[in-house]
């Protein structure tokens, strides 16, 4: 194993313009690493191998030259593959959808190409982004390099695996309950979803958002950077005035020092929180409160009419979205998605369906009030650990699919910027030495705050694991 794969792209690029190293070799290197590995994890669905080394070459003579596109210019970069890039097919996780290649990129996929990043491959997802899982009915089942019988997470499955595996320092995925911190902290990465519009995205919808996925906060930074920047095509609707501000530049630029930050470590809605997962955000908070910040303890703020909520309305719009295909493409779609999108949706009024919509601003209004008063908040992201990989939900039960996201889903709604950094591994019997991560999420707007205070977290956190180097 060729050890530069854990490199960060921070010191590759400064490698780069030192001279000490080509984007070639970068490139060749995580190509290596794929092809050493995806028999067993299954991370990646387009590998684009030839135009990456075109891109790689082309930036080793700019910087030669001393005209890089940007700081990350020839650093190796993945994408979810429901963000588009010109020339290549979406599936969207699923069998059940057409192969036919998008005419156009989405914003972020053109903001890496101005920047000079080597696009090096689209990571796989479930079907239409639907789970917190590797399973696919057109992927097959993405694994956890830490652990090959567990679940990666999802729905940026492949992204977050990738990431820990050494497929290059650099990841996006996209979230709309959880899809990229859950996975992050089951793969133990750093996950940053930001403000709502912050990222500009194509198509926009209710709560989603593209992020970065890296193994350091700085390379978050540094990717914030290129992915924030305004969209001149208008393409979100969402999307937020640019926020003058170099993320990685400002990043060191924090005091903790009379910060008040919430901790909350059991929503008393959905899954129980494992014990370990409990004393991890704890011990954050705790640790926080010694190094200078004002910590106080939340109470719980999502109900369960509003867990209930959000899952009935998604089931509405997956069951309207199921019951318009035709049976041959019904039977395509993984029956755990076809049986959660239709056993109770196919009877819901347009009343239920308002019913559900109003929780869901219900959801909004109380994750603004409980938390409005704090700098922060630290949570658990999930209250378990990676689950098992052959499950598409822990417990896999489609009656039961969103019972795990109550602590992530309330920042999407609420618009607010929320991130995953490893903390600790578990100690539980059930899953020993799996990567917990703490949600850290700010205020609306704040997303240079929240890559700060990780930052901060990221140096005074227990001793980390060596990344999974052998994949078995």
């Amino acid at each position: 194993m060729n050890m530069s794969i854990w490199l960060s792209a921070s010191d590759t690029a400064l490698q780069y313009a030192t001279g000490v190293r080509k984007a070639v070799e970068t490139t060749e290197v995580v190509f290596q690493r794929m092809s050493d590995c995806e028999g067993k994890l299954n991370a990646v669905y387009l590998q684009k191998r030839e135009s990456a080394l075109t891109a790689a070459k082309a930036s080793d003579v700019r910087w030669l030259a001393g005209t890089p596109l940007s700081p990350l210019d020839g650093i190796p970069i993945t994408l979810k593959e429901n963000l588009y890039t010109a020339g290549d097919p979406a599936p969207l996780g699923t069998a059940a959808t057409s192969l036919a290649p998008k005419a156009d990129n989405c914003p972020v996929a053109d903001r890496i190409r101005e920047a000079g990043l080597v696009f090096v491959g689209k990571t796989t997802m479930p079907d239409f982004g639907m789970l917190s899982s590797g399973q696919s009915s057109f992927h097959g089942v993405t694994r956890n390099p830490w652990q090959l019988d567990r679940n990666p997470g999802g729905s940026s499955s492949g992204a977050g695996a990738a990431c820990a595996a050494g497929y290059g320092p650099l990841h996006i995925g996209t979230d709309i309950g959880g899809s990229i911190r859950l996975p992050a902290s089951f793969c133990g990465v750093f996950g940053l979803k930001p403000s709502l519009g912050r990222v500009p995205i194509n198509p926009p919808y209710l709560g989603r958002v593209a992020g970065p996925m890296t193994r350091t906060v700085t390379d978050a930074a540094m990717l914030m950077n290129v992915i924030a920047r305004p969209d001149p095509q208008h393409r979100d609707f969402m999307n937020l005035p640019p926020q003058p501000v170099d993320y990685a530049g400002a990043l060191e630029q924090f005091s903790l020092e009379g910060k008040r930050i919430a901790v909350l470590t059991d929503m008393k809605v959905g899954l129980s929180v494992q014990p370990d997962v409990a004393a991890a955000a704890w011990d954050c908070a705790q640790k926080l409160e010694a190094h200078g910040a004002r910590v106080d303890v939340i109470p719980p703020f999502l109900s369960r009419a509003m867990l209930d909520g959000i899952c009935g309305f998604f089931e509405a719009r997956s069951c309207s979205d199921v019951l318009r295909m035709d049976k041959a493409t019904r039977e395509k779609i993984l029956p755990f998605i076809v049986r959660w999108a239709t056993y109770r949706a196919k009877q819901f009024t347009g009343d239920v369906v308002m019913g559900f919509y109003t929780q869901i601003m219900a959801m909004r209004e109380a994750t603004v009030a409980a938390t409005h008063r704090y700098d922060f908040v630290i949570s658990p992201v999930s209250p378990v650990p990676a689950f098992e990989a052959a499950f598409c939900c822990p417990g896999n039960d489609p009656e039961h699919a969103l019972e795990h996201i109550a602590f992530t889903v309330p920042y999407n709604m609420s618009e607010q910027p929320a991130a995953s950094i490893n903390w600790s591994y578990s100690t539980s019997r059930k899953t020993p030495g799996l990567p917990i991560g703490v949600q850290v999420a700010g205020r609306r707007f704040d997303d240079l705050g929240v890559l700060q205070l990780c930052r901060f977290i990221e140096k005074i956190r227990p001793v980390q694991r060596p990344w999974p180097g052998r994949i078995s």
